[in-house]
């Protein structure tokens, strides 16, 4: 490991600058002297992520599409969120409210992870929230249409298995915060 390198960066230029999409252009030198002029970095913003269970032992998960693949997935409530405006907590906690209409009792930190690394920049903020309580309904933002669906513990595995839960943070965040609660 002592022997790796970083790769250095010649230049580098956004080349496509949209509120909901960045996407910078480098020109790099990796350590054995090649130049690459055309490796392409996604600028994404972070992602809080929380796993709320409820007093009896479900999970609530959101059921929404996903247009990029064209699909609906089941998903834990999650959403982008700026560090500079609000921490990932409070982005968690507002997540949870607007998306489902519940908050937590009790609450805390899962795990911080990288989605992407290899061309996306953010991070995924991984939160548990047990005995999450109804308190309202569901704020949702104009592009989210999304039904809440609740999933006994002792069924997500079979889930994730018959691949009705297939989306890589969500599976990330059931594993380590069900291993937290020795589920």
């Amino acid at each position: 490991m002592n022997n790796l390198k970083k790769w250095k960066i010649l230049k580098s230029k956004m080349v496509l600058d949209n509120p909901w999409c960045q996407v910078r252009q480098d020109e790099i030198e990796l350590p054995n002297g090649k130049i690459i002029d055309d490796y392409f970095v996604s600028i994404k913003p972070d992602v809080a992520m929380i796993l709320p269970i409820t007093s009896n032992r479900e999970i609530i998960f959101v059921r929404q599409y996903r247009h990029a693949v064209g699909e609906f997935f089941l998903e834990l409530p999650a959403g982008n969120f700026d560090p500079a405006k609000e921490s990932a907590e409070v982005a968690a906690i507002r997540e949870l409210r607007e998306e489902t209409g519940y908050i937590p009792q009790k609450f805390r930190k899962i795990a911080t992870l990288y989605d992407k690394p290899s061309k996306d920049t953010n991070q995924i903020h991984l939160f548990l929230a047990e005995n999450v309580s109804k308190v309202g309904e569901q704020q949702l933002d104009i592009t989210e249409e999304i039904e809440v669906v609740f999933i006994p513990v002792e069924s997500v595995l079979d889930k994730i298995i018959q691949r009705e839960i297939s989306v890589a943070g969500t599976i990330a965040a059931l594993f380590l915060g069900l291993n937290l609660l020795n589920y």
